[in-house]
């Protein structure tokens, strides 16, 4: 088992392999607002696969929601682990209601009776008794209601349902409202080498959380598998038209980011990495907060996101280039 590579999440203390694997895209397929959300079809025996190779290679920090192929993801990951849960550790996310039959997201709840069962149907799709890490996955609230679902999950962890809770969002402000609650461990934002969220790795250092790393591929450009050509089909969440969707326009790749990732190709496959794994090393360079969380769909992609960890974190020499490369401060 490779250990050479850990880090806690946060002030919970909770020790995790460097990187974890997001589990996103073994959901399958799913909608939200009549488009795909989801990456298209998925082999679950693949899936399965790939995650006790995953754990083989020593990772053991996975992170999913109820979202996810609206329940889909959290029922694979519990029967992949049954019998490893001493080994590992398991986050997911709460917030959208969903029909399951249809696969569709409905909406958003976060009142104290649902988030409560939320929690309860996690659980039993993920087999599990407790939740290592349960976070907040709406992007915003208002401060009073936002402080509502910090105290239902403060009453969660007294009761050993959770061990600590986060919240994933990319908002600064809605990030300090939990970062000082007694078991917020964790925000969940998007960060990788095109997306540097110098504001929100500074809170999560300031407030010993865990930097929890979304996108830490830039939703797989960063595998260097597209250029100009490439075209995403509409079932795939990158080419289905969401406009929060930063570096794909509908389906293709967005010429600046792929300026940039010529740019600084070289460095991120230095001393013989390939891209992924640089790009994963450039995220371990930013921050000791830091977990990326790449995505996967097979084994052979969580061999290579894992074999990242055999060669650790860019030097600060490379991650000064890359910033000039950028012509970021």
């Amino acid at each position: 088992m490779n250990t050479t590579l850990s880090r806690k999440l946060g002030k919970s203390g909770i020790e995790v392999s460097a990187m974890g694997l997001g589990c996103w895209a073994i959901g399958g397929p799913f909608q939200m607002d009549g488009k795909a959300d989801g990456w298209g079809a998925v082999d679950d025996n693949e899936s399965i696969r790939a995650i006790h190779r995953a754990i083989d290679l020593g990772v053991t920090f996975f992170d999913t929601a109820d979202a996810y192929g609206t329940g889909h993801s959290e029922r694979i990951l519990g029967q992949a682990l049954a019998g490893r849960r001493p080994d590992v550790v398991i986050a997911t996310k709460f917030g959208h209601t969903y029909d399951e039959e249809r696969r569709e997201l409905t909406g958003q709840d976060a009142s104290p009776a649902y988030i409560r069962r939320a929690c309860e149907a996690s659980l039993r799709r993920l087999k599990t008794d407790y939740l290592d890490l349960y976070q907040l996955h709406i992007w915003s609230l208002p401060p009073q209601q936002a402080e509502g679902v910090a105290e239902t999950l403060e009453k969660l962890q007294a009761e050993g349902l959770i061990r600590a809770y986060g919240w994933s969002t990319d908002d600064l402000a809605c990030s300090r409202l939990f970062a000082d609650k007694p078991h917020c461990a964790a925000i969940q934002h998007n960060l990788n080498v095109f997306e540097n969220a110098r504001e929100l790795v500074e809170l999560c250092e300031r407030h010993n959380l865990a930097s929890i790393n979304r996108s830490p591929l830039a939703m797989g450009f960063l595998s260097g598998k597209f250029n100009a050509q490439s075209v995403l089909p509409a079932d795939d969440v990158r080419g289905s038209g969401h406009e929060w969707v930063s570096y794909f326009h509908e389906g293709r790749p967005r010429p600046e980011f792929l300026e940039r990732l010529e740019a600084i190709r070289e460095i991120l496959t230095s001393n013989g990495r390939s891209l992924v794994q640089g790009a994963l090393a450039w995220i371990w360079g930013r921050s000791e907060q830091t977990i990326p969380i790449p995505g996967f769909k097979t084994v052979a992609q969580v061999e290579e996101n894992a074999g990242a960890m055999r060669f650790g974190p860019l030097t600060p020499a490379q991650m000064q280039e890359i910033e000039e490369l950028l012509e970021r401060r």
